[in-house]
């Protein structure tokens, strides 16, 4: 290509029109209307135009000879009707060349200039044809119709990036500036890029606002966000991030509100076993509403007669009903510091199914023999009706479990129990729970339960012992369920928990192997049983209330799962119990982090879990809070240590703590 020639090619949308400064085979080198040159392939260039120019002009008049020639051009662009050449040469369905193109707008003496505006009209309206250089072809009608609307959407696009950019800008200088029009799907867009990011729907559209705003940290988006009452300062994200709902469905809560209370007037009907007159207690936490578990125990000749009854959830969500198919969704109840979201509505969990003192309600009856050794003798499982005689609170159990009978054998059982698991080879886990609770009025209040308190070992060790019962006895059955097994873990530091230390439970509990739930049972390392299920809190979780349903089915209450149902059921439940587990360990540690940005610059005690690279990471006792801490000249720490930290720094919403030694 000759040096002088006038071309034009495009790049990042735009095309440049420049001169030939020299050209080789397949290149050329050029300067463009910028005075910038470049490298370019002959193939890539949009026109090459007739004229020629002398090159030894000197590079400032190339230059302003170049932008003359583009404006004429974009001049003579901007007469061209680009529909009306479509409407034209539309029913031709077939290419058309440039210089036909060209001497359809122009007619009379057209030229390069004529050609290259031709293309630029194409080129920055694209709903009429394709083009391939010196080819144009163009669109069917419902292709243009399709390429107008994407327009339209490019438009509205712009103007949200404009208005919700300038917008952005105002509000996080402080200013109360007022909503555009389009201020729903703004905020839409930016919650969701907060939430998000990278994965949002709306992550190129709110990155572009973010830039017209001149907004480079993504965090200023809460803050714009909680000043506008969309949030609050304490907004748990996780509800938004992973979509759960807080309240039910409408259609869920009509059918629960108009649910009766089971018949109790004629037992037979029902196939249960009238244990009305047994004594019976519920123990659990102090405001508990939703009691799913109670307890009983009568001397017998060679022992006790020890009773596990659980709250009968499947007489009032049946299978695959309109409560059914919503919970199944949630998979459980997720407790926090500040809320409580319940698996099922509060008409069944804190009233139908709920175990409440006074009220006969229809149970799973687990009873099962214990001699004066400690061993297990004999079981029997059945339907039943209840009533519940005492609500304690771990608290009130606690203070009689040296005076009241029942308790304190019951608590007796409950540590046999747990020696007799340890010595076929559980690997028991000691440590105690932190309870963080938050008041209305924004108090925090944090307290360390001891797990082995008389009340809460017992009421551990009944749940675990009636949930390996009835394990055995549906695998005697043949009756698939949501077996759980623990294969052993990596390694084992003690023996006895109780005798570990802080540190050695600490780091055991990380050896641990996950959880495997099959329809078949495993041995479970854990708990150092041979088959385990869980079925004794049907009010919060699903997987028990399935297991539930299974039982059921042995007396004719329902029909129960296949094992190619339950497998369907433990895919569809694992993504909600995970987002559950999230949600909850996240919440708690946000309130955790809340608490302590009360305590910088105050002294904690930690213990040195490990080392990586230039950090340590250590855990804060009183809290069971791992965070890291930076290596310190002079001091070389190793795992176990008891060190004294201080509080520097604390930002919960930012999942920030920042301590140092001493």
């Amino acid at each position: 290509m000759e040096p002088g020639t006038i071309v034009e090619y495009i790049e990042q949308h735009r095309i440049y029109c420049a001169v030939v400064l020299n050209g080789q085979e397949e290149r050329v080198r050029l300067l463009n209307e910028n005075g910038r040159e470049v490298n370019q392939k002959i193939s890539r260039l949009s026109h090459t135009s007739s004229t020629r120019v002398n090159v030894n002009r000197g590079r400032d008049r190339l230059v302003e000879l170049l932008k003359e020639t583009a404006a004429r051009r974009q001049s003579i662009r901007d007469s061209i009707n680009v529909r009306e050449l479509w409407e034209v040469l539309s029913p031709l369905n077939e290419w058309v060349d440039l210089e036909t193109m060209t001497g359809l707008c122009f007619p009379e003496n057209s030229n390069g200039d004529h050609e290259a505006a031709l293309i630029r009209a194409c080129f920055e309206n694209r709903i009429y044809f394709k083009f391939n250089y010196q080819w144009f072809f163009p669109h069917s009608a419902e292709e243009v119709e399709k390429n107008i609307e994407k327009e339209r959407d490019k438009a509205r696009r712009r103007e949200l990036i404009e208005s919700g950019g300038v917008w952005l800008k105002q509000l996080v200088a402080g200013e109360a500036p007022t909503p555009p029009a389009s201020f729903q799907h703004i905020v839409k867009a930016l919650k969701s890029y907060y939430l998000f990011g990278k994965e949002s729907l709306y992550y190129s559209l709110a990155k572009a606002m973010l830039s017209r705003a001149g907004v480079e940290n993504p965090d200023k988006i809460f803050d714009a966000l909680v000043r506008l009452g969309v949030w609050t300062l304490n907004q748990n994200l996780e509800l938004d991030r992973f979509e759960i709902s807080v309240d039910f469905s409408e259609p869920v809560s009509e059918t629960a509100s108009h649910l009766p209370p089971t018949g109790y007037t004629d037992i037979g009907k029902y196939n249960r076993k009238d244990l009305t007159s047994l004594a019976l207690m519920t123990i659990d936490g102090q405001g508990t509403l939703d009691y799913d578990d109670a307890l009983s125990i009568e001397p017998v000749e060679n022992g006790y007669r020890l009773g596990v009854h659980i709250a009968d959830v499947g007489e009032y969500v049946p299978r695959e009903g309109v409560i059914d198919r919503e919970i199944v969704g949630r998979g459980t109840s997720i407790y926090m510091p500040d809320m409580k979201i319940p698996m099922l509505p509060p008409r069944l969990a804190e009233d139908l199914c709920s175990l409440r003192a006074g009220e006969v309600r229809p149970a799973i009856s687990i009873f099962f023999t214990v001699t004066h050794t400690g061993r297990v003798c004999d079981s029997d499982i059945f339907p039943s009706f209840i009533s519940v005689d005492r609500q304690l609170s771990y608290n009130d159990a606690d203070l009689i479990a040296d005076s009241d009978e029942a308790v304190r054998q019951l608590s007796r059982i409950a540590v046999d129990f747990r020696k007799q698991r340890l010595s076929d080879g559980a690997v028991l886990i000691s440590l105690p729970e932190v309870s963080i609770r938050v008041f209305d009025n924004g108090e925090i209040s944090i307290r360390k339960l001891d797990r082995h308190s008389p009340s809460r070992l017992l009421v551990s060790e009944m749940m675990i012992m009636a949930n390996w019962l009835m394990a055995r006895f549906l695998h005697q059955k043949g009756v698939p369920a949501v077996f759980r097994s623990q294969p052993e873990p990596r390694g084992k530091l003690y023996q006895n928990p109780d005798n570990a230390t802080l540190f050695q439970n600490w780091m055991q509990r990380r050896m641990l192997s996950r959880v495997v739930l099959s329809t078949t049972p495993e041995y479970h390392s854990g708990l150092g049983l041979d088959a385990y299920v869980t079925a004794t809190s049907p009010i919060r979780k699903y997987f028990d209330l399935v297991t539930q349903r299974q039982l059921r089915s042995c007396f004719d209450l329902e029909e129960g799962y296949n094992a190619e149902a339950i497998e369907q059921i433990i895919q569809q439940v694992q993504q909600p119990l995970t987002h559950a587990a999230i949600t909850q360990a996240r919440r708690f540690r946000y309130w955790m982090l809340k608490y302590l940005e009360g305590r910088i610059g105050h002294k904690e005690e930690a213990i040195v879990l490990d080392k990586r690279w230039d950090k340590y990471t250590i855990l804060l006792t009183a809290y069971l809070l791992e965070c890291r801490m930076p290596v310190s000249g002079g001091w070389e720490l190793k795992p176990g240590d008891l060190i004294q930290i201080t509080i520097q720094h604390v930002n919960a919403r930012r999942d920030k703590v920042a301590v140092i030694l001493g």
